[in-house]
């Protein structure tokens, strides 16, 4: 009997797609393989396969190890593979969400989601429903009884941040929580009045004519209310050029939790600013670079 993996790939086409913002939309996939996916955490993240250089569809085994197989395939028929949030599944309704960020039509991921149709075909790597256990695959792991939380996120966090909250705020108690988010425009800033227990921080770019991530680290320098430390610097060790900054947290405690996702360089300063200025413990903290310039996302 083939052993059951965590991750498996699915087939699915699209359903309808819709806008969540001016620079985020919706895309609902459906097919019978969905009643078989599952999320464990707002922030799951998934593999999208996209048509080829070629315009061939991806049509995978769904078995076996679908890496494996995707290399073996020619350059040219390989599907584009990027990485995205799951931001909800419907077993029942045989429905899975995910949102993208509209990049115009400069990398591939975007340029599909913008031009899809219903009925459009892909498949998708993500966490299988048949598996016994936690898939992985996730950053967002707070300790019980959390008191204090702090959320960073540019646009291409919020589906991620988004869930975050809604999770939250499902708990009788949700922890206090301070979000800083930046986005494009002034229109991406959706109402999320619901979340009375978070204090958001809304940084459009374009109506202050700022670069990428600017807002973000003015905001958390000036407004971040951090938890006092034992006032011990630590030491903010550099990632090698090129090289994707991931750091989990570890921490039980339920004083501070945070998660901070964003473009690489962004993320890098804000953990040397949290951490080595601000001596915020190394281990309450996540810092996850969700994009890199320079790269194709």
């Amino acid at each position: 009997m083939a052993e059951v993996q965590s991750y498996r790939l699915f087939n699915v086409r699209l359903m309808h797609k819709s806008h969540v913002s001016p620079s985020l939309l919706s895309l609902v996939f459906g097919g019978p393989d969905v009643a078989n996916m599952k999320c464990d955490s707002p922030d799951q993240r998934i593999k999208m396969l996209f048509p080829s250089e070629d315009g061939s569809i991806p049509n995978l085994p769904d078995h076996g190890q679908w890496y494996s197989l995707l290399q073996e395939l020619p350059k040219e028929k390989r599907p584009v593979v990027r990485t995205y949030t799951l931001r909800r599944v419907d077993r029942e309704r045989q429905e899975v969400t995910v949102e993208f960020v509209s990049h115009g039509t400069e990398g591939p991921a975007s340029a599909w989601a913008i031009s899809s149709q219903p009925g459009d075909k892909i498949q998708i790597v993500a966490p299988n429903a048949e598996y016994p256990a936690d898939s992985g695959g996730y950053e967002w792991t707070p300790p019980v009884g959390l008191r204090q939380g702090l959320i960073v996120a540019d646009e291409t966090a919020m589906p991620a941040a988004r869930g975050i909250l809604e999770l939250l705020s499902k708990q009788q108690h949700p922890p206090e929580i301070q979000a800083f988010f930046e986005v494009p425009e002034q229109g991406d800033c959706v109402d999320l009045s619901e979340f009375g227990f978070a204090k958001i921080h809304w940084l459009p770019r374009k109506a202050v004519n700022a670069r990428h991530g600017e807002c973000l680290l003015k905001a958390v320098s000036q407004c971040a209310q951090l938890p006092e430390t034992a006032g011990i610097t630590e030491t903010v060790n550099e990632e090698s050029e090129g090289e994707l900054l991931w750091d989990k947290a570890t921490t039980a405690s339920n004083a501070f939790y945070g998660w901070v996702a964003a473009e690489s360089s962004v993320v890098k300063m804000l953990r040397r600013y949290l951490i080595g200025e601000c001596s915020v413990s190394h281990d309450a903290i996540n810092f996850m670079a969700y994009w890199s310039k320079g790269r194709e996302h």
